[in-house]
């Protein structure tokens, strides 16, 4: 490998890990909330079960921390590892999008201003709260399947052995 990709490359491979990881803790989080039945009452009752509350908060962290490693991280060190420069934040994702490993720039920005209704929107508005979460959770199928389309990149495009490669994440399980 050239000198001047093999750092880009090994920051790039990090990166893919650590998000793996993220990807893993989310999808266990997206199951144990999918095995509820959220409704108004679990949204309002949230403030006397400090458990489901403990739940939600580790999923919205999950959600919101995964999204922010991939476009703050994983996708800029992909391009860099393919010899490209990012550029501002928008620009990488349109970049993604258009060498197909994200499917719809807006629909990833649309995850984003939810990420950032979801922190505290349960407390002011809990039926707006619970079409939000659904949200969330399909928006969290997309994280994974981006992930999953970048790691098939590296393999495909970058020739990357698979086994160097952290495992493609499974679907999290529908309810």
């Amino acid at each position: 490998m050239n000198a001047s990709l093999e750092l880009p490359a090994l920051r790039f491979l990090h990166t893919l890990g650590i998000v793996a990881k993220e990807g893993k803790h989310l999808s266990y989080s997206w199951n144990s909330l999918s095995n509820q039945v959220i409704d108004l009452e679990w949204v309002i009752n949230l403030e006397q079960n400090p458990g489901r509350a403990e739940q939600l908060e580790a999923f919205v962290s999950r959600f919101g921390r995964m999204q922010d490693t991939m476009a703050d991280k994983l996708f800029p060190r992909w391009l860099l590892a393919l010899a490209e420069i990012p550029g501002s934040q928008i620009e990488t994702l349109n970049r993604t999008e258009r060498l197909g490993i994200l499917l719809s720039t807006e629909q990833w920005l649309q995850a984003r201003n939810l990420r950032n209704r979801l922190v505290h929107e349960y407390m002011t508005d809990p039926v707006k709260f619970i079409e939000d979460l659904a949200l969330a959770k399909e928006y969290s199928l997309m994280l994974i399947e981006t992930f999953n389309r970048l790691r098939q990149d590296a393999i495909t495009r970058m020739k990357y052995n698979e086994g160097n490669l952290p495992e493609e994440l499974p679907l999290p399980k529908s309810s």
